[in-house]
């Protein structure tokens, strides 16, 4: 009987054991996917903040691009205008018309490649895209904060508060915007 009776006893102390280690193990691996999910929403703010860097310039020299190009046939049928209207003799206004035809069939190229300019399509586009990437900024700082709750609460709730120090998780901090972060950016075509 006596043995009968440490053995139960043998066996209910290995079940706590076995209880006590599956609870830590158990809480230890969701404290590990809390933590990484954290990490992984960190990360995802700097992707974004690195397609806004990656963006922008781009943009911008695209629609630079753009707008220089039809300036450029503007300024070309301008400037041609004006020797054509200030031409004073014959050889004067061959060459002027020389140069208006030119620039008139630079225009005229540009209007059957882009039937409608697209310079404020390409503004708009900017716009957008610019806007479209504040909104992934933000939401992937909203995600990160969201995830930074849902650990935070996890190492903080029984019984993984007892296990979480002991194991190394330490609250994660939330992401506060920074001062600076109240100006826009600015978007500079010079």
């Amino acid at each position: 009987m006596k043995k009968k009776g440490l053995i139960i006893g043998i066996a209910a102390v290995l079940l706590v054991i076995v209880i006590i280690v599956g609870s830590i193990a158990g809480t230890y691996n969701r404290l590990v996917t809390k933590h990484e999910k954290v990490q992984n929403t960190e990360h995802q703010i700097q992707n974004q903040l690195q397609r806004r860097a990656d963006l922008i310039p781009n943009l911008v020299n695209t629609v630079k691009g753009y707008a220089s190009h039809e300036e450029e046939v503007y300024t070309a049928l301008a400037d041609a205008r004006a020797k054509l209207n200030s031409a004073g003799n014959p050889e004067e206004y061959g060459e002027a018309m020389q140069s208006y035809d030119s620039a008139l069939s630079r225009l005229l190229v540009v209007v059957e490649n882009y039937p409608e300019l697209k310079a404020n399509e390409n503004f708009i586009y900017l716009q957008d895209e610019l806007g479209g990437t504040e909104n992934r900024i933000s939401r992937a700082r909203m995600d990160y904060n969201d995830a930074v709750t849902d650990y935070n609460q996890s190492i903080r709730k029984f019984p993984a508060v007892i296990f979480a120090g002991m194991l190394g998780f330490e609250k994660a901090e939330y992401f506060e915007a920074s001062p600076e972060s109240n100006t826009v950016p600015t978007v500079n075509f010079d």
